[in-house]
């Protein structure tokens, strides 16, 4: 391994996202040193927290038919049934859903829960409710993915901005093949993912817990891990 090489290890990548923030951030940290000095170190930790937001740090995710992994950093904060968003097309029926709620030290890039191809991408304006109730699935701002995997059933992931969020960003389009783990989008700055699984699927995760993008398993739509027992220490 050459040192150059070494030396890029030591640091977690940034997001292109991110860099007109920082950008901005670092520009009005100098011009705060200009008028007080005090103000100015202000905006230099504000800067690097703005460093740290915009992170992209690789993950290793694990890949088998049926596995559905997390698409963020967060803690779970929602197990339950419910409908899915109407403008999915995903029918009447409830269907299990896990919430992830990443708040603004989170690693705020989303990532794929499955492979597949994404079938479905449906934006939809809406209030900015704090994103940890239960209500924001249904009237806060969103962008939904339907994904279809090679294993049949779809799964459907929505990002929802919450009270501080004010831009979801997506990177793929309809009919473009993701991998399980592969990016495809961010929120800024604090929100929550929900994924919505076929019927019948047992989460593999429990509330509370705290759920690593593209690494955490979250269920197997397959049925090969039927249920987990959980205790909190």
């Amino acid at each position: 391994m050459s040192i150059a090489d070494s030396i890029r290890r030591q640091f977690v990548p940034i997001t292109p996202e991110g860099y007109p923030f920082i950008g901005a951030f670092a520009l009005v940290a100098l011009l705060l040193f200009w008028i007080w000095t005090p103000l100015g170190w202000l905006g230099a930790v504000l800067t690097l927290w703005c460093v740290y937001f915009f992170r992209d740090p690789p993950r290793v995710t694990p890949v088998r038919d049926g596995l559905v992994v997390a698409p963020a950093d967060g803690r779970v904060s929602q197990i339950t049934t419910a409908q899915p968003p109407r403008e999915l097309g995903l029918g009447p029926t409830p269907l299990p859903r896990i919430s992830i709620f990443m708040s603004v030290f989170d690693c705020h890039v989303n990532r794929s829960p499955v492979a597949g191809r994404v079938e479905k991408i449906v934006y939809t304006p809406g209030k900015f409710f704090n994103a940890d109730l239960d209500k924001a699935s249904a009237d806060n701002e969103r962008n939904s993915l339907v994904i279809a995997t090679s294993a049949g059933p779809r799964i459907a992931v929505t990002q929802i901005a919450g009270l501080v969020a004010r831009r979801i960003v997506c990177f793929v389009k309809e009919g473009q093949p993701v991998g399980a783990g592969e990016r495809f989008g961010m929120i800024r700055f604090g929100s929550r993912l929900d994924v919505y699984l076929p019927e019948g699927t047992s989460p593999l995760v429990a509330i509370g817990q705290i759920a690593t993008g593209g690494e955490t398993v979250l269920a197997d739509i397959l049925g090969g891990d039927a249920g987990r027992a959980f205790r909190a220490g």
